[in-house]
């Protein structure tokens, strides 16, 4: 990636400066009784520290922008940034100042009195519509609004750090449309997580596995279509197994099932039949509840009635003697409903073997997403694996052989 990276931004001197950085915060939230009762998977926040403190340390003056889950075009108290302000301030290590608005009065009046090593984080930045908007001039005057926070009092302009990796896919006001407004850097987290994208893409020892899960074959139809002609063996579990079951004619009794994908499996199986591994037995339940009976089926008798929640013990054991041997591996979903403790182990089976094929060299990344949160709700080793990437949709969209407007316009 030809792009300029914060330390080249680190280089020029940033004491004084205004600098604002695109991180992602988009944390999981956990509610009770109506309520923010924690966060339950800080994984971002702590990616997002590195920059973060460099700049604070190097005496900038950071303004931070980030986004949580998907409010209709509007704030609302239950996606406020408030409990990722107080965590941020926490991991970072000192006071981080939470705007009441996105680019409005407060926002404006705090970025105004920052002094040098202060960080400010902006109420999420999808409270005002304009951030995801699909009309250019639209994004562009709320881009020009986010520059406007880190102008110099002499009119000098500040710098923009694109570190949100898990945003870089979208054409939005705060990744793309400001990079065309400000000097722009890579920072920490997206310069490390394209480096490790492109080396699974242009530097892959053989042999390479790859493993997916989740629940729609939708959403990995592209990537197992790009890279079923390149990785040796492709892993299949998840909800999205049962899709690829039922296109072989078995029934997958009250198990998720892509109806309209059927035909798209089938082609599949049939042109990469040495490449596509399915499952051989599946866990069985009558509900999706942790409570629920559990029994273990071959994954071609999966009675009337009952859901397929997990891979059983025997795919565990066929996945990992594919794994065994594999010098790449990539990673992207779990292979059963992991929250439940019941319907954990096919997912921990296959990340145990993926922390095999590291122990013995191999190159092992974590896609992002549900996976690196099953790695950490399940107590696995973070440095078991190469890199656990925070953003699961931008790795798979690289990896299906699309451009990222978030990483293309750094490159100008």
């Amino acid at each position: 990636m030809t792009v300029k990276t914060l330390a080249d931004l680190l280089a020029e001197g940033v004491e004084g400066r205004g600098v604002l950085v695109r991180s992602d915060l988009n944390v999981p939230l956990e509610y009770q009784d109506g309520n923010i009762a924690r966060i339950s998977d800080p994984g971002r926040i702590i990616a997002s520290v590195p920059t973060l403190k460099a700049l604070a340390e190097a005496g900038a003056k950071v303004v931070v922008t980030a986004h949580l889950g998907r409010p209709k075009g509007g704030p609302d108290p239950k996606f406020s940034l408030a409990p990722v302000a107080a965590a941020l301030g926490e991991k970072l290590g000192r006071h981080v100042q939470l705007a009441g608005d996105v680019v409005g009065t407060d926002a404006l009046a705090r970025a105004e009195g920052l002094t040098d090593g202060d960080v400010l984080l902006l109420e999420n930045i999808r409270f005002d519509p304009r951030e995801t908007s699909k009309d250019d001039a639209e994004r562009l005057a709320l881009a020009k609004a986010l520059a406007a926070l880190v102008e110099g009092a002499d009119g000098s302009p500040g710098a923009f750090v694109s570190d949100g990796f898990g945003v870089v896919h979208r054409k939005q006001a705060s990744v793309y449309d400001i990079a065309t407004l400000l000097p722009h850097y890579a920072g920490t987290l997206v310069d490390a997580e394209v480096k490790v994208l492109e080396q699974l893409t242009n530097s892959t020892e053989r042999p390479y596995a790859v493993v997916l899960g989740g629940s729609k074959v939708s959403d990995k139809l592209a990537v197992i279509e790009n890279l079923a002609t390149k990785a040796d063996s492709i892993i299949i579990g998840g909800g999205m197994c049962f899709t690829f079951l039922a296109s072989q004619g078995v029934s997958v009794g009250t198990s998720l099932l892509q109806e309209e994908m059927i035909d798209t499996c089938k082609r599949l199986l049939d042109t990469y039949a040495d490449v596509i591994h399915l499952p051989v037995d599946i866990v069985v339940a009558d509900k999706f509840a942790a409570d629920a009976e559990s029994e273990i089926v071959a994954s071609d008798r999966i009675p009337e009635g009952k859901m397929g929640l997990d891979i059983g013990p025997e795919s565990v054991k066929r996945f990992t003697a594919l794994l065994s041997n594999a010098k790449t591996v990539f990673w992207n979903g779990p292979m059963g409903v992991f929250e439940f403790p019941a319907f954990a182990e096919g997912t921990r089976g296959v990340a145990e073997a993926i922390i095999g094929a590291t122990e013995k060299g191999a190159f092992s990344v974590v896609g992002g997403g549900d996976s690196a949160a099953a790695v950490r709700q399940l107590g696995l080793p973070e440095d078991g694996f190469s890199h656990i990437s925070t953003g699961g949709g931008a790795s798979l969209e690289y990896l299906e052989g699309k451009t990222l407007p978030g990483i293309e316009v750094l490159e100008s």
